[in-house]
């Protein structure tokens, strides 16, 4: 299903449109300041998959939260669905309905069930019924194959299935976009095969998604693109095939030698 959207998707309506960002971090008392993001430009069409790779600290995470503005900008713009992230009149509350966002951890509520950290958002921020945010609730909890534990509190519940909690709690607002920040890297390594079969699927149905992950295998089998980030900048963006078979940057190259490409 995957192979099969990837051969026939020829997608042109751009989703995300990222143009010249810039992301500085003031010094502190314990260190300098950071250079963050530095001139990053990158399109993302609708029903496209983007991985984004690189070292830590190469400013991955970063460029993941400007596009729902979790992270403010310092120069630049970035554009979602025709919706401007960077203009400060933009009700922002309003915008994040539409992304959907998976973080390493969960941030789930501990005090409340799978079942209620699903059907909350949707009436608090979206002001959906009662009846329908439970419908929705049932249905994504049923997607990520959690509906039998929708009782259960986040203590009771693995690794694995709290980070599938938080991507059914996420696709219950019913985003237009979906980014994931190294969604698996606090996982059991047994837990981790589950969410990126998830995932997997996701794309397959033809969600928009930006991805950042160490996970080479999946950016090199469920990827339209894979971006490879380093000191804040795009190194190199091109197809799987191209970034793992013939890396073009030197950079890009080593990296790929160091973490396994396969």
């Amino acid at each position: 299903m995957l192979q099969a959207r990837k051969a026939g998707s020829q997608a042109t309506t751009v989703s995300i449109e990222i143009q010249n960002v810039e992301k500085r971090y003031p010094a502190t008392g314990n260190g300098p300041g950071t250079h963050a993001l530095r001139n990053v430009s990158l399109s993302v069409s609708k029903g496209e998959v983007v991985v984004i790779i690189g070292p830590s600290g190469s400013g991955k995470s970063t460029l993941l939260r400007t596009i729902n503005a979790l992270e403010t900008v310092d120069g630049g713009s970035i554009m979602v669905d025709g919706v401007s992230v960077t203009d400060k009149a933009t009700n922002l509350p309003a915008f994040r309905t539409r992304v959907g966002m998976v973080f390493q951890h969960f941030n789930l509520f501990l005090h409340m069930t799978a079942f209620r950290n699903v059907v909350l958002p949707p009436i608090a921020v979206k002001g959906v019924s009662k009846a329908d945010a439970e419908a929705a609730a049932n249905k994504y909890l049923a997607r990520v194959g959690m509906l039998d534990r929708a009782h259960a509190y986040p203590a009771q519940l693995s690794g694995g299935q709290q980070q599938r909690i938080a991507i059914a709690r996420a696709l219950a607002m019913e985003p237009q976009v979906m980014l994931f920040d190294e969604a698996t890297s606090a996982l059991d390594p047994e837990a981790v095969g589950g969410v990126l079969d998830l995932m997997r699927e996701l794309a397959g149905e033809g969600m928009t998604m930006v991805v950042v992950t160490h996970e080479m295998s999946f950016a090199r089998e469920v990827a339209d693109r894979v971006v490879f980030m380093d000191a804040g900048a795009i190194v190199e963006t091109s197809t799987p095939e191209e970034i793992f078979q013939n890396a073009k940057s030197e950079r890009t190259q080593k990296f790929l030698s160091l973490v396994g490409s396969a």
